[in-house]
């Protein structure tokens, strides 16, 4: 028995080395700027992104939001990948300690009469057996391979947690785009209906003066044209309304028409934060799940190594048994019933016919990928806030001109309405104006509703929405 506990001992005390590699977290250079200038009104704050749709003002918005948060689908779906991810940690776990086992029988045996070797004189041929026993096992992680597997695990951990909440950002972005086009459909539907009300107003007066001899029916024609082309329009509007409602529908884990009457009044398009704060470069690591994810994914295919490498060493164990067992249950529990042994064993697997090293080389060749994969989703990242930070600046550039277009296509239309009236000008002037006036408000308010998108695709970009 001192034996035992001697190598046991020793093997205990070597239990400190692990092989494989140790996983050191990658040292990623990080541009200090921002590519794209800042011209849209952000600055290089310290970016409040953990509500970033509250900077919209939009009281609706923010119900819709928590709403989603709680009853997505595809959220409850990454929350059971976490709680998997933890279990299969625990699962990891459970190889570290000991293990017990106990089984109890009773059978009745029958010995043959022509046995080898023969029974001695007065044996009885019929007896029973009752049997009460236990196993013990306890694999000593001498080279670390348990505690790869547990480091392993721990990191795909990490990753399914980062992976909810890219999840997560993903989903507030898509809730806040579609919110957003609900809003733009409705105001590019009250202007259609308000171009067709002074369409119908010109058409009218195009009526008037052909009664009156003082135009000709090629007005009235031309008249009539503009507004069905206007009237047009309206199908399509309402569709796409409906589309996007039906879109917030699903994302709030509801049925596709559960929000129509909830939003069926119109509401203007939520208004931008007057500055809105970016941060950093190197902000990103902390901030971006996605690349957290990565990393996590990398230190677990570093630990899958070690696993892997385990595999070429000797495993050591101590195991015993022990128990009781008598043919009578009478003197089943005696002392003299007992039984047992104890002591260490060692397997070895010498001969695989080069499948460890392939493995090695696998895990190696993973590890590789996962670390290509970490750093090209740290560009990725680099390259959504640019191209965010760009088209933000870019479109409220255009707005700005869409904005100076409309004004003056409202006073073109104006001073045409009263010239034709005065009989001055001829009545594709008129046609022409009010075209050209439609178009532009309708491109504004599409306008506003990119600026606006644009900016959620920013706060996207930025890994807004789950700190």
């Amino acid at each position: 028995m001192k034996q035992v506990l001697a190598l046991t001992t020793g093997l205990i005390f070597f239990t400190a080395c692990a092989v494989g590699p140790n996983y050191k977290t990658p040292q990623t250079k990080m541009p200090a700027a921002w590519a794209s200038p800042l011209m849209g009104g952000e600055s290089t704050g310290s970016a409040e992104l953990v509500d970033w749709w509250k900077n919209f003002g939009d009281p609706e918005l923010n119900a819709l939001m928590t709403q989603a948060e709680q009853s997505n689908l595809s959220v409850l779906m990454a929350e059971a990948r976490v709680r998997e991810a933890r279990a299969q940690e625990a699962v990891a776990a459970g190889g570290f300690g000991p293990s017990l086992s106990g089984a109890t029988s009773y059978t009745r045996n029958r010995w043959g009469h022509n046995s080898f070797p023969p029974l001695p004189p007065g044996t009885p041929i019929n007896y029973n057996l009752y049997n009460l026993g236990f196993d013990a096992a306890w694999e000593l992680d001498i080279f670390g391979g348990t505690r790869r597997t547990i480091e392993a695990a721990k990191a795909e951990m990490g990753a399914a947690i980062y992976g909810q909440r890219d999840v997560l950002i993903s989903l507030l972005a898509e809730v806040a785009r579609n919110y957003i086009a609900a809003r733009a459909f409705q105001q590019r539907l009250d202007i259609t209906r308000q171009n067709i009300e002074v369409e119908q107003k010109i058409l009218d007066l195009t009526n008037n003066r052909f009664q009156n001899g003082l135009s000709s029916d090629l007005d009235v024609q031309q008249a009539t044209a503009l507004l069905k082309a206007t009237q047009a329009q309206i199908p399509s509007l309402e569709s796409g309304f409906q589309q996007s409602v039906y879109a917030l529908g699903v994302l709030l884990g509801q049925q596709p028409g559960a929000l129509l009457n909830e939003l069926s009044k119109e509401e203007r398009i939520p208004s931008l934060p007057p500055v809105v704060p970016v941060g950093l470069p190197s902000e990103l690591l902390q901030r971006r799940p996605d690349i957290q994810r990565a990393e996590r994914d990398l230190a677990a295919a570093t630990a899958r190594i070690g696993v892997a490498k385990a595999d070429l060493f000797p495993k050591f164990s101590l195991t015993g048994m022990g128990g009781v067992e008598s043919l009578s249950a009478n003197t089943w529990f005696d002392y003299a019933s007992r039984y047992g042994s104890i002591g260490p064993s060692v397997q070895w697997e010498l001969f695989e016919s080069g499948r460890i090293h392939a493995n090695i080389k696998v895990q190696n060749a993973r590890q590789e990928q996962a670390l290509d994969a970490y750093q090209q989703t740290v560009l990725v990242a680099l390259q959504d806030v640019d191209s965010a930070l760009t088209d933000y600046a870019k479109e409220q550039v255009k707005r700005q001109a869409l904005s100076e277009s409309m004004q003056a296509n409202k006073k073109a239309l104006d001073l045409s309405t009263q010239l034709y009236k005065n009989g001055l000008i001829d009545f594709l002037h008129v046609l022409a104006s009010e075209r050209s006036l439609y178009m532009s408000q309708d491109a504004l308010v599409q306008s506003d509703q990119a600026v606006s998108i644009n900016l959620v695709q920013l706060y996207k970009a930025l890994g807004g929405g789950w700190q």
